[in-house]
């Protein structure tokens, strides 16, 4: 007998390892690989193709802003602003969609305790024995669990959690990006501030030269359309400086939302001892994949819409589900937690849908179609990519050569205009010679530091189109 019975205790457990290895054979789920992405090639348009793998991306901002102003409202923007807590809300919610997901293998457990009065006929067959009312009290516990034949259960799992990780890539994307825009609008302060000292010293440089021209005039040397054409002129950078300080002002403003602060105005350093020492290494191509977030957050993207496919793919088949209830169940209270009013019910179904309105199909067709969408965006997003680097480089590269072109223009403007000063007294050049010099002397120093601000945004623009900003 206890042979028997060992027998059968084998043969059951071999049928039970022998489902269960033909269950997890039967998953129509497929597995996500990252498809071939040749866009990867070409993306840099540059006549020097990075070989090194390694890109200014993997340094720290700490380390590539070395400013101490511009340090300290980074890391102040990076835990106020908006657009980064707003990111931070969105991350928990998909978290929490992710923790759903993972629990999809888990049975649903509910437990509810009823009591029941119902009032029947008198003169029909159960009022005529229960005396025309029945009272009913009952403590039911209700189990439902679904097997995950065709890894259903799975593909929603990985697609929550597909979901979460592209929220943290998308929140990574938003504090690049702010690291970026905090930098740039730091430069255009100190450009600002530089343009206004010039500003300034040109007014009182014009002030002076308005003096000089009555004097001439007083002198019989010239005439009064030279002076009204100098306090034209000195009037005009008046104009200019308010402008400036203007520019300022909303600089400031921006920089304040930027930092999640109320509007005010910004310690800062200046323009002449900004440096930015670091090797300017882009890297191969293919770690945009792993460096730039919004490229990150695409691939995570088609994750989902891969996973969510696979979903589809699995409601044409057949669900099995197991329901298990039970509990205590009486017509008298008292007697309510009693081992006689124990009842339990344990169900096995297998559902296979047939006719559903073809909205199972719809879905499949839905999901596939977002799926392609999804591929799409991942390219497109890595293409983009390749832009922002190349045109930052490019960008780069005419700022520093237009640089030295500058300085040398206003080297040589500043002596035209001191030698129009000098011929205008001696009576060998006109009002106009002179007036056309100075403007053409501040115009270049404007210009000047219009390129150096320009070099400083396009390593800005540079670090963040390679994914910088992470470390």
């Amino acid at each position: 007998m206890k042979s028997m019975l060992k027998n059968t205790s084998l043969q059951k457990g071999l049928v039970i390892t022998i489902m269960a290895f033909t269950l997890q054979s039967c998953f129509v789920a497929k597995d996500y690989t990252r498809p071939e992405v040749t866009e990867t090639e070409n993306l840099y348009r540059t006549d020097n193709l990075p070989s090194d793998s390694i890109s200014m991306a993997n340094i720290s901002w700490k380390t590539l802003f070395t400013d101490v102003y511009l340090s300290e409202y980074i890391a102040e923007g990076l835990q106020n602003n908006m657009d980064v807590r707003i990111a931070i809300q969105q991350m928990i919610a998909a978290e929490a969609y992710a923790k759903q997901g993972k629990a999809g293998y888990l049975p649903s457990i509910s437990v509810g305790a009823n009591a029941t009065h119902q009032e029947l006929s008198k003169n029909g067959q159960f009022g005529s024995i229960f005396g025309g009312g029945i009272d009913q009290y009952d403590i039911t516990a209700n189990v439902s669990w679904e097997a995950d034949i065709w890894g259903k259960i799975r593909s929603n799992k990985r697609a929550t959690a597909a979901g979460y990780l592209q929220s943290v890539a998308a929140h990574q994307a938003v504090k690049t990006q702010l690291i970026s825009s905090i930098a740039t609008t730091y430069y255009q302060l100190l450009a600002l501030d530089s343009q206004l000292e010039i500003t300034k010293k040109t007014i009182e440089s014009r002030k002076n030269g308005v003096e000089t021209i009555k004097a001439l005039k007083d002198a019989g040397l010239t005439n009064q359309v030279a002076v009204d054409q100098n306090i034209a002129q000195y009037n005009s950078a008046r104009a200019l400086e308010v402008d400036i300080e203007t520019a300022i002002f909303k600089t400031e403003n921006t920089l304040s939302i930027l930092l999640g602060k109320n509007a005010q105005k910004f310690e800062r350093g200046s323009l002449t001892n900004q440096k930015i020492e670091t090797e300017l290494k882009l890297g191969v191509p293919s770690t945009l994949l792993s460096n730039r977030p919004d490229v990150m957050a695409a691939e995570y993207n088609l994750i989902q819409s891969f996973e969510l496919s696979n979903v589809a793919r699995s409601n044409f088949y057949p669900s099995l589900k197991l329901t298990a209830s039970g509990g205590f169940q009486s017509l008298e209270l008292d007697n309510l937690i009693d081992t006689n009013s124990l009842f339990a019910t344990i169900i096995g179904g297998l559902t296979q849908p047939i006719f559903n309105k073809r909205s199972l199909k719809t879905q499949q067709e839905v999901a596939l179609a977002q799926q392609e969408q999804s591929l799409l965006q991942f390219k497109k997003a890595l293409l983009v990519a390749g832009n922002e680097v190349s045109n930052a480089l490019f960008t780069y590269t005419s700022e520093t050569k237009k640089f030295e072109f500058r300085k040398n223009e206003v080297e040589a403007l500043r002596k035209a205009e001191q030698n129009s000063e000098e011929l205008l007294k001696n009576g060998y050049a006109t009002y106009l010679d002179l007036l056309t010099a100075r403007q053409s002397a501040l115009n270049a120093e404007l210009n000047v530091i219009d390129s150096k601000l320009q070099q400083l945004v396009s390593i800005v623009d540079l670090y963040e189109a390679l994914g910088g900003g992470l470390k």
